[in-house]
């Protein structure tokens, strides 16, 4: 199915669904027209999150590089704050280059909405680096939502209030009474619990007096709300008077909000199962997602049954208490931030807090153990599972640091290594710089890691650190007889001294890597050494000795399923007939590297290869391409904080020079910039001579205009997340002349649901709510 355009940015449409707030909205927008820096305060489960997407939605039109989300709720290290950044802007950590240097290199000229969410618990890192890019972005605006102030110089703070109240007093119209915030939003989520609730004349009171006993706030609401898949609007009011009266003797007016939530959470936390309790309780040891593996592991009593998980997990969803998410298929959940402040409280008050931390740390030490065999021959399905359990393996990490724990800290880094090389390189050397320094821990892990930590420091392109990490590890491997550590160490560290100019030392410690790693008949040790004599011919200028050890490589990494190592073995081959001079053999290999590099996203690789593909095309005769594909190539090195590879320098030099020959400089400079302004992907289509190009805009506006008017204002109340009936309050229309709307939208639009509508609108320009002014 056709997708729509979509400006740049991750904003995730579950989450631009809203109810009311129409003042809070009007501020905001207010405000951003003349601030750099503007905070939505307000305590926990008041809506901050919601508000700020929002409007990020409706404003990204007015970005030319877009909106972006970074969530941090789920990080528990100030030190990776930037790391968050990075990710949340699809930037990578791959290099040498510190996150906080190379996000600020970034965004220097770029012109964009960021949302900082969940700021209170990381206060002094978040303002540290809001502060930063406010004063070295001057295209750059932020919307940070906290439970308290940034106190950044130019901050500009909207408090964030509960929705606001119905009256007291009873008999007003129901169609009046269906427009306010809070009774809209107890309406929309005891729908969406029961599937068939509805405010009626006979309910009215007792949903009135339910909002304001909750004093208007939203995550209060929502649980209320739910709650009506099993009692009526009656009893959820009776239970919750019984809650307050006790809480407050009756002096109901004194009870602060914050005290309201606290009750709503205590009142449904008590309506559950024991079973279920402890399952709540125990699921804050998780800092991020978590998937129903990691639940039974680490939280359910041990010889429970899958099935009993799964039962009691989607038990605590149904009532709103777990939130589900979907990452690439698979189901995975997480917790509200408030939730977890509860659940914590919880877990202690159970003397349970020491017990299952420390279970949750063997858990995730022995499955990256028992995974770790796959991170090269099925790379792209353990990165998948990295990705969603990063943040708890982070959170197990700075546990073992604080502790002082270094058996297990140690041995998680290592099994997570391929992570740290392809995902976050200088954040894997914080981690085992830090761990190193730590007394203990096993003597064949601390072997190992010497490895990693040399390893870490070549692809920063740092051999004075590399080579007396790697030379402790060769003593190392000596010294235990793993033939294999020492094979890795001594091929690594040829690689560093190379890098170094010590030739006679590289030399040398080839020689010893070859007698040591033949008689392993180890593959992965092979591929090492194999591409450890590809590179010291690149050195020496041996390019026929490259061609032969990179065509072994090839061969071998197809065998194995490294498409990390064929990736690179590719381009070294293709390399070898470049410098040769053959233009015609070296392109197959690095167009096919490039869908390699593509597949597995790594930048770097996929520098160096738009850069080379850039030479290639310049030596054929196509301009143009070649000045696109070096824009291209600049942009994903900026991204990654990557350096070029010295030996290819002559060779851009020249790609450069004949394309500026060909096209003018005018020309070319314009051509660099379309480059350098293309989406990788964009770049990848171009590189690879792929037919599919992106949709064109012209695309997008024969799609709206399909749309009647009507239609395109059912469309855009149904991205305001308001359902059938409240659509057809607003526009005066009947809820079946509405679905009907809703089937025609979908029908002319080509989508199969009510969320890719609601992502169309926001994408597609439309997003111009219909007010009930209208």
């Amino acid at each position: 199915m056709a997708r729509p355009i979509k400006r740049p940015g991750n904003l995730p449409p579950e989450l631009t669904s809203f109810v009311g707030r129409r003042r809070e909205l009007a501020e905001l927008r207010k405000r951003l027209a003349s601030a750099r820096l503007v905070s939505l305060v307000g305590p926990g489960g008041v809506g901050k999150s919601r508000l700020a997407i929002r409007v990020a939605t409706d404003l990204v039109r007015g970005f030319k590089d877009g909106s972006w989300l970074v969530q941090l709720a789920e990080v528990r290290d100030p030190d990776l704050v930037p790391n968050a950044v990075l990710a949340a802007l699809d930037l990578r950590d791959q290099a040498a280059t510190e996150p906080p240097v190379l996000l600020l290199s970034y965004l220097r000229d770029k012109q964009l909405l960021l949302v900082v969410d969940n700021c209170e618990h990381l206060l002094g890192a978040a303002s540290k680096l809001v502060g930063e890019v406010i004063r070295a972005a001057a295209g750059v605006r932020i919307i940070a939502t906290s439970r308290e102030p940034l106190f950044e110089p130019g901050e500009h703070v909207v408090p964030v209030p509960p929705l606001e109240l119905p009256s007291a007093v009873l008999g007003q119209p129901l169609d009046r009474l269906r427009q306010n915030e809070a009774i809209m939003l107890f309406t929309e989520r005891a729908n969406a619990a029961s599937g068939r609730f509805e405010l009626t004349a006979g309910n009215q009171a007792a949903v009135v007096a339910v909002c304001r006993h909750l004093d208007g706030v939203p995550l209060a609401i929502e649980l209320a709300a739910v709650r009506t898949r099993v009692l009526t609007p009656e009893q959820i009011l009776d239970r919750l008077t019984d809650r307050f009266e006790l809480l407050t003797a009756g002096g109901r007016a004194a009870l602060p909000r914050h005290q309201t939530l606290r009750t709503a959470i205590d009142w449904s936390y008590d309506l559950l199962s024991h079973d279920e309790q402890r399952l709540l309780s125990r699921l804050c040891v998780f800092a991020g997602r978590f998937t129903l593996d990691d639940v039974e592991a680490v939280c359910m009593p041990d010889g429970e049954t899958s099935g009993r998980t799964l039962g009691l997990v989607s038990s605590l969803v149904d009532k709103s208490l777990v939130i589900k998410e979907d990452a690439k298929g698979i189901a995975c959940y997480r917790l509200h931030e408030t939730m977890r402040e509860y659940a914590v409280l919880k877990l202690r008050g159970a003397g349970e807090v020491e017990a299952i931390g420390l279970r949750c740390a063997d858990y995730y030490v022995a499955t990256c153990r028992q995974r770790a065999p796959d991170a090269r021959a099925k790379l792209l399905v353990w990165l998948a599972w990295m990705d969603i359990e990063i943040d708890n393996i982070r959170a197990v990490l700075r546990h073992c640091l604080t502790s002082g724990d270094a058996l297990r800290g140690l041995a998680l880094a290592r099994f997570v290594s391929w992570y740290w090389f392809t995902r976050a390189t200088t954040e894997g050397v914080r981690w085992l710089d830090q761990l190193m320094a730590l007394d203990g821990g096993d003597p064949e892990t601390r072997a190992w890691v010497l490895f990693l930590r040399g390893f870490l420091a070549v692809l920063q392109g740092d051999p004075t650190v590399a080579r007396p990490m790697l030379d402790r590890a060769v003593v190392a491997g000596r010294q235990t007889g793993d033939g294999r550590l020492l094979s890795a160490a001594l091929t690594m560290g040829s690689i560093a001294a190379n890098m170094t100019g010590e030739r006679v030392a590289a030399r040398r410690l080839l020689d010893e890597a070859r007698g040591v790693t033949i008689p392993l008949h180890d593959r992965e040790a092979t591929l090492g050494l194999l591409q450890a004599q590809a590179f010291n011919g690149f050195f020496e200028g041996d390019l026929n000795t490259v061609k032969a050890v990179s065509s072994e490589g090839v061969r071998l990494s197809r065998e194995t399923g490294d498409v990390y190592r064929l990736d690179m073995m590719l381009m070294n081959r293709g390399l070898s007939a470049l410098l040769a001079g053959d233009l015609v053999e070296s392109k197959p290999f690095f167009m096919e590297a490039l869908q390699h590099a593509r597949e597995i996203d790594d930048r770097v690789a996929q520098f160096y290869l738009l850069d080379v593909l850039g030479c290639d095309a310049a030596s054929s005769g196509h301009a143009q391409r070649a000045a696109r594909l070096l824009g291209a190539a600049e942009t994903i090195q900026l991204g990654a904080g990557a350096t070029p590879i010295q030996f290819l320098t002559p060779l851009l030099d020249q790609a450069t020079e004949a394309a500026v020959a060909a096209l003018g400089r005018a020309s070319f400079d314009a051509e660099f910039g379309a480059g350098r302004g293309l989406s990788r992907d964009d770049a990848f289509r171009l590189a690879l001579g792929e037919s599919d190009r992106v949709v064109a805009a012209s695309s997008e506006t024969a799609r709206i205009s399909v749309l009647g008017k009507r239609e395109i204002e059912v469309a855009q109340l149904l991205a305001d997340g308001l359902t059938n009936k409240q659509i057809g309050v607003r526009l005066f229309i009947s809820e079946k002349t509405v679905a009907s709307h809703v089937s025609s939208i979908l029908d002319k639009l080509g989508f199969s649901s009510r969320a890719q509508i609601a992502g169309w609108v926001a994408w597609s320009g439309q997003s111009n709510p219909v007010s009930a002014d209208d």
